[in-house]
């Protein structure tokens, strides 16, 4: 007779089972090389690596190291037995089911359900305070209470340092003595989550706003309307925690001689944020997109953006539409558009600054008309908010300038940028002059999601006066490249355009253009004609 099959055997097909949906997230030897190392316990393997975090403009959330501190343990006790042993199968298939439970893939409420288990049990070590409780009984992962403005912002913070030690891991045993590393300002999310709520009204409350002011005023998020927040906002949230989980996993099998890699690049002095594309706002976006630019999101916050993929900055290659043009033309790659800007109409505050963007995934075309297959628009400042394409029509962006060959047009069509809307009706517009940025409101379009981009921004045109505008290139250095590439071969066909042969030109005194500025100049002249 042959073998068996797994059906005779449950424990096997159960093991089998665990196995097969364990490789689509770590490769089994790792996972085995993990299970059977003796070196150390399973919370010192997913301990947080050791780091010092403060913040250029608020101090860290209270209790914040040492809710870093608690994390490791707290990950192992909910998920992993501490009784594992390479001997017992039994064992094996307990870590399998507690790493699968924790990374493997699953509906979108259950990973974030398992991040605030998470934080609720590290919160009780650390002796934080916390709103948000589970039951350890139920399977569906529900969790009940509320969560405090600084409880958000801790916990955010504390999903900000997880991803940066994926990205700059520390080897055990490093020097404590480095540069303390920045946390991004998170304020923007938290304030967008307590609107989203209904904590805090969209309106003249956004303006100002402070974490460490709404720590006493008793309004909160129930986990309920946090998990809404997350999955329709920022749905990269949930991936956390398997994404640290992982990352721990394979920095305890990696070389310990090595270094970190990109830790360097996060200093005491936050260069970063003088640009309008933060740390903090570079990650809520690496948050909300779901394609391969996540990832480069997610590294600008961790180290900045290089500046070499600035295409181009108002306050530094001049306004206007023709110095934007020359800055960004011949770039056929993904692009971000960023401009902040104040005041407005009557249904805006005076002298408040706000922001907003544009994620573009192709390059910048001089046309009439709208053009593109995809992007996204996002508010950046004071709240986030990102809008995705809604499908029904494909007005994605809108770029025109005039050319060197002008024509005559009955309805010339407006010059600058636009995205969404309509011509005459765009959803975002940019004067030719970069001084005026025009947002209507989301009926008048179809392309992007509804959404308010501007706080109480009513259902009047908001015309505001622009302070500064970015445009950076995100397609990486093969496009800059070939921007470059484009940039040379124009500017060589433009001093051939440039260049007068004189030799081709006869003498003056007897060329009919001479006789022809003679009568223009003095037309009752007599000419006599030589013969």
């Amino acid at each position: 007779m042959g073998a068996s099959s797994s059906t005779d055997n449950p424990a096997a097909a159960a093991a089998h089972e665990q196995e097969s949906l364990a490789a689509a997230s770590l490769p089994l030897p790792l996972l085995r090389a993990v299970f059977s190392s003796r070196s150390s316990s399973l919370p010192d393997t997913l301990a947080f690596p050791p780091a010092t975090f403060h913040s250029p403009t608020s101090p860290p959330p209270d209790h914040f190291h040492d809710l870093l501190a608690a994390l490791g343990p707290a990950i192992a006790s909910l998920f992993f037995s501490p009784a594992a042993s390479p001997s017992s199968s039994s064992d094996w298939l307990s870590f399998l089911k507690g790493f699968n439970a924790c990374c493997a893939r699953a509906r979108a409420s259950l990973p974030l359900a398992h991040l605030l288990r998470v934080y609720a049990a590290a919160c009780a070590a650390a002796g934080a305070p916390c709103g948000v409780r589970f039951q350890p009984d139920e399977d569906d992962g529900k969790v009940v209470g509320e969560l405090a403005p600084p409880e958000i912002a801790a916990l955010l913070s504390m999903c900000w340092a997880m991803a940066w030690s994926g990205s700059a891991p520390t080897p055990r045993g490093a020097d404590k003595g480095e540069d303390p590393v920045l946390l991004p300002d998170v304020s923007s999310l938290v304030l967008s989550a307590l609107v989203s709520a209904g904590a805090v009204a969209d309106d003249a409350a956004v303006w100002g706003w402070e974490v460490s002011a709404a720590a006493g005023a008793g309004k909160g998020v129930t986990a309920q309307e946090f998990t809404s927040w997350v999955i329709s906002t920022v749905p990269g949230l949930g991936s956390c925690l398997s994404r640290y989980v992982q990352d721990r996993f394979r920095s305890c099998q990696a070389d310990p001689v090595k270094g970190r890699s990109v830790s360097a690049g996060n200093v005491t002095s936050d260069a970063s944020d003088v640009y309008l594309l933060t740390r903090g706002r570079a990650w809520a976006i690496s948050l909300s997109v779901r394609n391969a630019l996540s990832e480069k999101f997610l590294s600008a916050s961790v180290i900045g953006m290089d500046t070499e993929d600035l295409l181009y900055r108002s306050s530094a290659h001049g306004r206007g539409l023709s110095r934007f043009w020359s800055c960004v033309e011949g770039y056929k790659g993904p692009a971000l558009i960023l401009l902040s800007a104040f005041g407005g109409g009557e249904n805006v505050d005076a002298d408040q600054r706000w922001g907003i963007g544009v994620l573009t995934e192709q390059g910048f075309e001089n046309k009439d008309t709208f053009y593109g297959s995809s992007g996204f628009l996002c508010a950046t400042y004071p709240i986030f908010r990102m809008l995705l394409p809604s499908g029904t029509e494909k007005n994605i962006m809108y770029c025109h300038l005039h050319t060197q060959l002008k024509t005559y047009e009955a309805k010339p069509k407006p010059l600058g940028l636009a995205f969404g809307g309509s011509i005459g009706n765009e959803r975002i517009f940019i004067d030719e002059d970069f001084s005026k940025v025009t947002v209507r409101h989301h009926a008048v379009d179809k392309t992007y999601q509804h959404g308010s981009l501007i706080p109480n921004q009513g259902y009047l045109p908001v015309v505001a006066s622009i302070l500064d505008v970015e445009v950076w290139g995100l397609g990486g250095q093969t496009t800059k490249h070939q921007q470059d590439v484009y940039k040379k071969r124009e500017d060589i066909f433009s001093g051939q355009r440039r260049k007068i042969d004189l030799a081709a030109f006869g003498n003056w005194e007897d060329s009919p253009e001479k006789m022809m500025m003679d009568m223009v100049s003095d037309p009752n002249r007599n000419q006599r004609e030589e013969r």
